[in-house]
């Protein structure tokens, strides 16, 4: 059975493909104006051409920086590995927020289509195993994202938002695969969010420090503990 997506997720996702596809389009196009005449290419297009340039090589400094480890780089450090002046980061962004949130986004187009994959599985509690096997390698990819926007979302109502959205998006995806009866124990069902969430995984990874596979093999445990109390169906 197809897995029964919110609206608000695939509006989402939908806005996530076309800034691909229109990423990819603006590719093309530099292609079709290479074969113009250079004296029919007007000025403005290579004005236009290095804007949108210094933009990606921003995004995808901050992009790198936090993947590394520095979970809040500052404007100076994001412009000098990108190879920008610092001036050059705050006439493409208005502020960080922004910033943070076209990181969030080409984050969230490399593990949207994972998360909403339809698990397999004949019963929905092997259902609820592969979602935490997939949430295991989803979670490992943008811990370190995750933690940077954490850190700022007190500051920001931008990724306090976005925040609840992932919350919200981790609770339904959940919640569809569930029979009515677990539905019912509202504190069981909140259980099972707590223990394949991302701040579960946080926890286990960042502040226990244990290895991947220690880490995944502890939720696959505290799953397995608590769908034993659990109605069949």
């Amino acid at each position: 059975m197809a897995l029964i997506v919110p609206k608000y997720i695939c509006n989402r996702f939908c806005r996530l493909r076309q800034s691909l596809f229109a990423a990819k389009q603006v590719g093309m196009t530099n292609v079709s104006h290479k074969m113009t005449s250079y004296s029919e290419t007007p000025l403005a297009d290579g004005r236009r051409e290095r804007s949108r340039s210094s933009r990606s090589k921003i995004v995808a400094a901050m992009v790198d920086l936090v993947g590394k480890g520095d979970v809040a780089p500052s404007a100076a450090r994001v412009a000098e590995v990108a190879g920008v002046g610092l001036r050059s980061v705050f006439r493409h962004f208005d502020d960080m927020d922004e910033l943070y949130r076209e990181m969030g986004e080409v984050i969230e187009a490399q593990v949207m289509p994972i998360i909403l994959q339809s698990p397999t599985g004949a019963t929905w509690q092997e259902k609820l195993f592969v979602i935490a096997d997939r949430r295991a390698m989803v979670f490992e990819t943008i811990l370190p994202y995750r933690i940077s926007a954490n850190l700022k979302r007190f500051q920001s109502s931008y990724l306090m938002q976005d925040y609840r959205r992932m919350l919200r998006l981790e609770s339904d995806t959940i919640e569809v695969h569930l029979p009515v009866a677990v539905k019912a124990d509202v504190a069981g069902a909140r259980g099972l969010n707590v223990i394949l969430s991302f701040q579960t995984w946080r926890l286990l990874r960042h502040d226990q420090e244990l290895p991947f596979e220690d880490a995944k093999a502890v939720v696959r445990r505290l799953l397995s503990d608590a769908l034993a109390g659990m109605p069949e169906d």
